[in-house]
């Protein structure tokens, strides 16, 4: 079960409030509450209502994404735990879902792999480029990288990263399955 947290603005209006040398009840006069209620907020004591909360930023000029920039750095962790992960076939290579991106990540946003590649297989995603960056390392087997018209041999431990734009394919030139962390940023949505 996850921990409900609780968000504190109290600090920063106070801080804001005393900057700006204004009175716990000029303050609440403006912004249309009791004295009181401020008090309780600038103390933690009470989570404002949001048209309240919006009514102080307003009164005191504060920019609400400065009272919301703790919430922003407490973002939940993401686990997909190992029997969960989901996972995609293309023809016999078979992709396992290592993280998954959300929408408010945007240009930031990751997507990884779990990749096992057949012998004599390859990729097949990349073959005429897309944007972003991508970046991969051999767990087991050996791998040619074919970048635009160049091939690179990679083998166990080997890692690259490449401008994901021109045409990339990977190919398991081993004789034993190929399995590569893969990354993509930005993610690709290709679960």
């Amino acid at each position: 079960m996850q921990e409900k947290k609780t968000y504190h603005f109290g600090e920063k209006i106070r801080a804001v409030r005393e900057k700006q040398h204004l009175t716990l009840r000029t303050v609440a006069q403006q912004a249309g509450v009791s004295e009181s209620l401020v008090s309780q907020i600038e103390r933690n004591r009470v989570s404002p209502a949001i048209d309240t909360l919006l009514s102080l930023a307003n009164v005191l000029d504060i920019n609400l994404e400065y009272l919301f920039e703790e919430y922003n750095r407490r973002r939940p962790v993401m686990i997909i735990r190992s029997g969960e992960r989901r996972s995609i076939h293309d023809d016999d290579i078979t992709y396992e879902e290592v993280t998954q991106p959300t929408e408010k990540e945007g240009e930031h946003s990751i997507e990884s792999y779990l990749i096992t590649i057949p012998v004599g297989s390859e990729t097949h995603k990349g073959q005429y480029g897309h944007l972003g960056r991508e970046c991969g390392i051999i767990i087991e087997g050996k791998a040619r990288l074919k970048y635009e018209s160049n091939e690179y041999e990679l083998g166990t431990g080997d890692s690259v990263s490449f401008s994901a734009s021109a045409p990339h394919t990977i190919e398991n030139v081993g004789d034993s399955p190929l399995k590569a962390l893969w990354i993509v940023s930005p993610a690709q949505r290709f679960i």
